[in-house]
């Protein structure tokens, strides 16, 4: 059975994050949303129903009978058993919102569902990027189960410092912590393949760190923080989501913040995630062109793939930053950072698209991943485009 991962309702309520990726490809927890569904249904034949110029990188559905999937929701046993109960023509219901549903992709039509079912009970369903660090915690407990389940943890090394319940913590093969302190109590842990946590590290979980991935020399992790595969964080971090590729190995504050892939900040950048007069925080919506508020106190940067800051560089609470952009200047930038800046503030030139090839080029060879033509046509388009 074909799975078809849709956005259609929810990818613009999630730029920038989202102008490189469908909804399905974002990662909150252990597991992209993607990945999640994928075990959760054992099924890893996938495809994207997605924006027109992704698809080239994102597979197109094939015209057959497939279970068509919104992905952003963490569902109950029950749900999850309604989904694979479902019969040709009916569907799933949240909140008047299509879930999920199986229909052929040859004729597709949501007039092929005969029949509609409403979930009754409560869900935790990701619908703006605010969400993505605000249910972490729950997502990965989630995945933490689901992931872990009959399966043994390395055993944690005798040198480091450990509060909590060790059932708690999970420590994948090739993984490596020395000198360092975990603790449980406050969350899980997880550390993925062959990741390293540094000597002198500090982590309360929940916290999940990812394939590949470091957390550097006296690193501060508060939960609920993701670390994707193949990054590098050091400095001190709360409740904060890095899709994966990107590297904050300097000292610095980064918290309730969703960063996406290949970004790199610079050393002793600051991004302020509290408003000096302890108020709602608000941010740029895409949809309606507006600052809204978020209803949250705290709140940090959501950040597009390929952006960049310099050293010392210094955010304001409630920060937007686009695609491509290379934040480098002196003072305070704009809470609105547009895709492919080319310093951080209004009406600065743009970054050349040709030059922005060649720095992703670079950044992605560090880490033996090409920039493919596809990736390429991407750009062009946000370029072109947004």
């Amino acid at each position: 059975m074909q799975l078809v991962f849709s956005d259609a309702q929810y990818w613009e309520d999630f730029l920038p994050l989202t102008f490189t990726r469908p909804v399905a490809e974002m990662r909150c927890g252990i597991l992209t949303f993607s990945e999640r569904w994928q075990k959760i249904l054992e099924n890893t034949e996938i495809s994207y129903f997605t924006e027109n110029y992704l698809q080239q990188k994102f597979k197109n559905p094939e015209e057959k009978e497939s279970l068509f999937l919104v992905t952003n929701f963490l569902p109950t046993e029950n749900v999850i058993q309604q989904i694979k109960d479902l019969k040709q023509g009916e569907a799933l219901v949240y909140e008047d919102e299509l879930v999920a549903a199986k229909i052929n992709m040859k004729d597709f039509s949501l007039h092929q569902i005969e029949k509609m079912t409403d979930i009754k009970e409560e869900l935790i369903f990701f619908k703006k990027p605010t969400d993505l660090f605000t249910y972490n915690d729950k997502a990965i407990n989630f995945d933490f189960e689901l992931v872990t389940k009959g399966r043994k943890s390395q055993e944690l090394s005798s040198t480091n410092g450990f509060l909590g319940d060790k059932k708690d913590l999970f420590i994948e093969e090739g993984a490596q912590i020395e000198f360092s302190t975990l603790n449980t109590k406050t969350g899980k842990i997880y550390i993925g393949k062959n990741a390293e946590v540094m000597e002198g590290c500090n982590l309360r979980g929940p916290i999940s760190l990812g394939e590949e991935s470091k957390f550097n020399l006296g690193a501060k992790i508060y939960g609920a923080t993701t670390i994707g595969p193949h990054c590098k964080v050091g400095g001190e971090v709360s409740n904060i989501i890095i899709f994966g590729y990107s590297s904050k190995g300097h000292d610095g504050f980064l918290g309730n913040s969703v960063v996406g892939e290949w970004c790199n900040f610079g050393a002793d950048t600051n991004s302020s995630n509290l408003k000096n007069n302890y108020g709602h925080v608000k941010l740029w919506n895409y949809r309606t062109k507006t600052f809204e508020d978020t209803g949250l106190q705290f709140a940090g940067l959501i950040m597009g793939d390929h952006s960049k800051t310099a050293i010392n560089t210094q955010l304001n609470t409630g920060t937007i930053v686009g695609v491509a952009s290379n934040i480098f200047k002196e003072g305070f930038p704009p809470n609105l950072i547009e895709n492919f800046s080319w310093g951080g503030f209004k009406d600065d030139e743009r970054f050349k698209l040709d030059k922005a090839y060649e720095v992703a080029e670079k950044a992605m060879a560090r880490r033996k991943v090409p920039l493919t033509d596809d990736d390429k046509a991407i750009l062009k388009h946000i370029f072109d485009t947004y």
